[in-house]
């Protein structure tokens, strides 16, 4: 158990008979600074402090951070292994639980091959663990099934970012810096309620002048803030942006100069948006003509900007060109690379950053390798200790993986930290997937609402009970401290991943003592990657408040604001691609005649599996309900608090109607932390984009009824 001494004097934060364990929080991709309060004696948990001196948040936390330490010893933890017996789970041995799983696991291979398993991987989790799910599926079991949750988060960005500038960083600055940006173009993020410490640093700027427009169906708590809110229809981003970069062409706002030396295909772009007049612009998103140009003279008039966007953006059928544009847009203006200044999305997910660059997708090696890339492969064969024949090739998307099982391809998944039967689209077919499956696994803490399908459920250690690093939405690596001894029979998944291939016969791949070796493994299976984490060592992070990858040298600095010289294409150009507007899969018709959009509340976290047992944040937002516009209530005859049971071409609920003007009054909302007949991923729109293979689940029809 490791204990780490901040820097600064912590004295006033001490309570007698506790010692405080500095660590960075659970949920999303901020990792916002703590320190775990724990008796000395007892080891008990008794809360958490702010860390003040970490560079990032500053000692701000949110409501879920600050309860976060409640999950450790929460009553619903599960505690030993559970074996399904006639449809109910019974508590049962490690040995019989790892019986039972090699035993069908060798069964399912020798009737029906190698891809007859699949993992289901997570970002919630360290690096390490990250790592070891792409190493456990291809090495451990040698099957090509293996994708992860990201692929419903973060995938978008990091194919957009891979278009335009080569590489794929959540954020090309450093998020201390945004106290001396002059403006902010925020594009499909509630950034108050999904990321709210960060909101200081926006506030830091304002004191100084700062602008902000803010993009996004609904007059969310961060774009009442802002200085323009472009209250655009759900799916219609692409078009904005055209629009945008056709008024900073058109204006003199493009810094030609940059865009000469730094940036390929500007006259194919110029041509591309020329269509995008502020009159054809505002018809597509309904945004009104003086908004977008007012939007456009703020931005283009700005010596230091940063475009922001989140999920809103990314989670489309089109969410890849969506941020090939809004980058782009940042390229024109030539502030990539440059002090306070660049592009950044919220990574939703704790480890969303550092969980997609090493191994869980289906496609993907470690430092962001390419599995279909020979070199790579050869590469991290060697590390892994296998022939380069033996690794197994490309797999399918996340969603993809439950057509798999449709076609009886895929007869087991081992599904770990995640939840897919709440976070999935279209969940009544992932359900049936659950259920087809010949044998099923989940590893978790809590009885979520997928581990309920399975045949085997793993117990698994929270955060606290485990070690490794993390990388947060800027780049910055930093470490997960373990603050206590792991509860009842409850392992860390890399220990699990040890156990499960030691029976597969591949113990000589695996067999970690330590998170420190994996770590070392890990380093150098990123050596010479896009995502090069060689040079970044635990002491190093402990002593430099993280260190940014890539660094590929342990005397390099790390690299907190990325492309100050030439971007991670073969030419160092970037490259500003020509995206033409097209609608979203779903428009509404005379059937379905409105646009249902989703998203988070600051109470909740992804699909509900921690912080629904929580009290205190239950209490604030026990349950969903459908946000709509007075307006449209009046056409439907509603009030607020009636019942409305909404239908798409997938499935219908029934929620409670919840009155604001602060939504577009063709549109309603729905938030998604909640599973089963509450699950509003019942109705969204499984539609893939073709190059993230991201759901479409911020646009879909609907139709609504008064119950």
């Amino acid at each position: 158990m490791s204990e780490f001494i901040v820097k600064k004097d912590v004295k006033n934060l001490h309570h007698e008979g506790e010692k405080l364990i500095s660590t960075h929080c659970c949920y999303c991709g901020m990792q916002c600074g703590m320190h775990i309060r724990v008796n000395e004696k007892t080891g008990a948990i008794a809360g958490v402090e702010p860390r003040y001196d970490w560079p990032v948040t500053l000692g701000k936390m949110c409501p879920k951070g600050v309860t976060a330490y409640q999950t450790i010893d929460h009553e619903e933890r599960i505690t030993k292994p559970l074996i399904k017996k006639d449809g109910q789970f019974v508590e049962a041995s490690w040995e019989e639980a790892l019986d039972l799983i090699e035993k069908n696991y060798k069964r399912l291979q020798a009737d029906y091959g190698k891809d007859a398993l699949s993992v289901f991987g997570g970002v919630s989790m360290t690096n390490e663990k990250c790592y070891l799910v792409g190493k456990y599926a291809r090495v451990g079991l040698g099957t090509r099934f293996v994708d992860y949750n990201g692929r419903f988060c973060m995938s978008s960005a990091a194919g957009g970012f891979m278009k335009t500038l080569g590489t794929d960083r959540g954020s090309t600055l450093p998020w201390p810096e945004l106290e001396h940006t002059d403006c902010f173009f925020m594009s499909g993020t509630n950034t108050a309620e999904c990321h709210p410490t960060t909101i200081q640093w926006l506030w830091k700027a304002r004191d100084k002048g700062a602008k902000m427009i803010v993009a996004d169906p609904r007059e969310t708590p961060t774009a009442r803030i802002a200085d323009v809110h472009l209250d655009l229809k759900a799916g219609t981003d692409s078009a904005l942006a055209n629009g945008m970069m056709h008024l900073l062409i058109r204006e003199g706002y493009v810094d030609h100069e940059y865009v000469s030396e730094r940036c390929n295909n500007y006259e194919d772009l110029k041509k591309s948006v020329e269509p995008f007049t502020p009159a054809y612009t505002a018809e597509i998103t309904g945004v009104s003509e003086e908004k977008i140009l007012k939007a456009a003279h703020i931005y283009g008039q700005s010596p230091r900007s940063v475009v922001m966007f989140a999920r809103g953006v990314e989670q489309q059928a089109k969410g890849v060109d969506n941020v090939t544009l809004y980058t782009s847009m940042a390229l024109l203006r030539g502030q990539i690379g440059k002090f306070a200044a660049g592009v950044a999305t919220f990574t939703g997910q704790g480890n969303g950053q550092g969980g997609r660059e090493h191994g869980q997708k289906s496609d993907a090696l470690p430092g962001y390798r390419k599995i279909d890339n020979p070199e790579h492969v050869k590469y991290v064969s060697s590390v892994w200790g296998i022939e380069p024949e033996e690794m197994p090739k490309a797999g399918v998307s996340a969603y993809e993986m439950f057509d798999e099982i449709q076609r009886g391809n895929i007869r087991s998944m081992h599904v770990i930290c995640s939840n897919p039967a709440v976070s999935a689209p279209n969940n009544e077919y992932i359900w049936d997937g659950f259920n087809k499956l010949d044998f099923m696994v989940v590893s978790d803490f809590f009885l979520s609402e997928t581990a309920e399908f399975a045949d085997v459920v793993l117990p698994v250690t929270s955060w606290a009970e485990d070690e490794g690093t993390t990388t947060n939405l800027e780049g910055r690596v930093i470490r997960i401290r373990k603050v206590k001894d792991p509860i009842g029979e409850s392992q860390p998944d890399w220990e699990i991943i040890n156990r499960i291939t030691e029976r597969m016969g591949k113990k000589e791949h695996f067999g970690y003592e330590n998170v420190q070796q994996i770590f070392d493994e890990f380093r150098l299976a990123t050596k010479g990657g896009k995502a090069d984490y060689y040079g970044i060592t635990y002491d190093r992070i402990d002593n430099e408040e993280g260190v940014f990858w890539p660094c590929p040298s342990e005397d390099h600095p790390g690299t907190p604001t990325m492309f100050k010289e030439k971007f991670d294409t073969p030419d160092g150009k970037a490259n500003l691609p020509s995206v033409p507007w097209h609608e979203p899969d779903e428009v509404p018709t005379d059937e379905y005649p409105v646009t249902l959009t989703t998203g988070r509340v600051v109470f909740h976290y992804l699909s509900g599996t921690q912080t629904r047992r929580i009290s205190f944040l239950n209490e604030k937002c026990p349950e969903p309900f459908v946000e709509m516009h007075p307006e449209m209530a009046s056409q439907y005859n509603l009030s607020d608090g009636d019942e409305v049971k909404l239908t798409t071409k997938r499935s219908s609920m029934k929620l409670d109607v919840k009155l604001t003007k602060a939504i577009r009054s063709d549109h309603v909302f729905v938030p998604y932390h909640w599973g089963k007949e509450l699950s509003v991923n019942l109705l969204t729109n499984p539609a893939l984009d073709p190059t993230s293979r991201m759901p479409e689940f911020k646009v879909c029809a609907v139709k609504i009824e008064k119950v």
